[in-house]
């Protein structure tokens, strides 16, 4: 399982609408989008990688009381094993009505690389 799909199934799971890039339909109150930072490889053995991180930005868009919702977000992804590097408040934007909030997280994958 990638990243990607590891963050939609966790976030899925709390109930928020989740897509990567932009949200292409009409938004709904509260929204996630995720947007990729970096994939790097560490700790090589016999000269190949033996973990994949991936590191991805977790966009919340709320109208509502975000505060609560940050908690539940934050809840669900350390209990899915994802290591929190970053939260921001971004700002409240008057011409949406919506509160902009980050979460980066990052995972480490085991490669197939090597022997």
């Amino acid at each position: 399982m990638s990243v990607l799909e590891e963050l939609n199934s966790v976030l899925s799971g709390i109930g928020l609408k989740v897509e990567t890039g932009k949200f292409s339909d009409t938004a709904p109150s509260e929204y996630v989008v995720l947007t990729p930072i970096t994939d790097s490889f560490d700790l090589y053995a016999d000269d190949a990688p033996r973990y994949d991180i991936s590191e991805v930005r977790v966009s919340l868009f709320s109208r509502n009381n975000y505060t609560k919702r940050v908690k539940q977000l934050v809840k669900a992804l350390f209990s899915a094993g994802f290591t929190i590097t970053e939260r921001r408040y971004i700002g409240y934007d008057d011409s949406t009505g919506y509160h902009g909030y980050s979460v980066d997280v990052e995972k480490s994958y085991t490669t197939n690389f090597g022997g």
